[in-house]
């Protein structure tokens, strides 16, 4: 069975819920990700992706003044490494989603991409 800590990005961009999306999505290009978990302290308060980025962009609005906490997604569902990448391949299609936080204990460790699961679907087949 392949596990999510075999599978995840390290690599968590995070930014504060008072970032722009315009800095968000500049770390976010900057990482080469799609996405990036905001952060309220040591808590996981959201996250925001190149779907929320487009979102804030067609709004018409100033990307440099719209904050994240504006655009993310609130309390995201998140999985543990040791979930089966089959288990989060489910959640995140029954709910629309194509990043998933990877938390461990209370600490964000990683997040996971549909990329990603489908790239080790294909690699193991």
């Amino acid at each position: 069975m392949v596990v999510l800590r075999e599978l995840m990005n390290p690599n968590v961009v995070t930014v504060a819920p008072s970032s722009s999306i315009a800095a968000a999505a500049a770390e976010m290009v900057r990482a080469r990700v799609g996405s990036a978990v905001v952060m309220q302290g040591t808590f996981l308060a959201g996250i925001v992706t190149e779907r929320d980025v487009m979102r804030a962009a067609a709004s018409g609005g100033d990307l440099t003044s719209a904050t994240v906490s504006e655009w993310m997604t609130p309390d995201p569902s998140s999985a543990d490494p040791d979930s089966s990448a089959e288990d989060a391949a489910q959640l995140m299609m029954l709910n629309g989603f194509r990043h998933l936080p990877v938390v461990e204990g209370r600490k964000v460790c990683g997040v996971v991409s549909l990329r990603e699961l489908f790239a080790a679907r294909i690699h193991r087949a």
